[in-house]
């Protein structure tokens, strides 16, 4: 099966591009809803999480406070490796597992650190979305709520945008409406979907 690395800075528009290649026909596997799927109640990652970084990130219904972790681990680079520790090795190994049992045209892994975590190896070709730096905060502003000095962290945790677009395959333009993205997304399926075909009569 052709297997495509969906990746992007943050707040760039992966989950948009990616539901919208689902719905033409793609099987999406997103890294984050997974990473999510392994820090509910009763996961063993979740166990490690508290034991690693306190039991004051478990909240009183037993679930993660996402936002008090993700304010530790960005603000002390040593507690997001201990942390990468712990989730990603968990998250390659289920999607490997989830993308082992698919059966549809082509594949598409939602991996934001697909080139910080080595997993672009894992993949036929790699697919950037993009959006200039500026647009790309001020959407996480929006979204989020988190602070600029927040926002600089993590765009900081990953490889800089120059980088990222010059190891890509393919590139999405997500810096205008979304009607032209979906414009760039339909195209993109069409090749998908030869690429998939030459890859199932080799």
């Amino acid at each position: 099966m052709l297997v495509i690395g969906l990746t992007g800075g943050i707040g760039s528009g992966k989950s948009t591009v990616a539901d919208a290649l689902a719905a033409r026909g793609a099987a999406v596997i997103d890294t984050d809803v997974i990473a999510r799927e392994l820090t509910e109640p009763g996961q063993p990652a979740l166990a490690e999480i508290a034991a690693a970084f306190g039991n004051n990130l478990i909240a009183g219904d037993g679930r993660l406070d996402r936002d008090a972790l993700r304010a530790q681990v960005f603000s002390d680079p040593e507690a997001r490796v201990r942390l990468e520790g712990i989730l990603h090795p968990r998250i390659k190994d289920r999607m490997l597992e989830r993308l082992a049992a698919l059966h549809a045209p082509y594949a598409v892994l939602v991996i934001p650190l697909l080139f910080e975590t080595n997993q672009h190896t894992l993949v036929d070709r790699v697919l950037v979305v993009d959006i200039p730096e500026s647009a790309q905060r001020e959407r996480v502003r929006r979204r989020s709520g988190l602070t600029h000095g927040e926002i600089n962290r993590i765009v900081a945790s990953q490889i800089s945008r120059a980088e990222r677009l010059a190891r890509a395959d393919d590139i999405l333009d997500n810096s205008g409406e979304r009607p032209a993205l979906l414009a760039q997304v339909e195209h993109l399926h069409g090749k998908y979907i030869a690429l998939a075909e030459a890859v199932k009569d080799r």
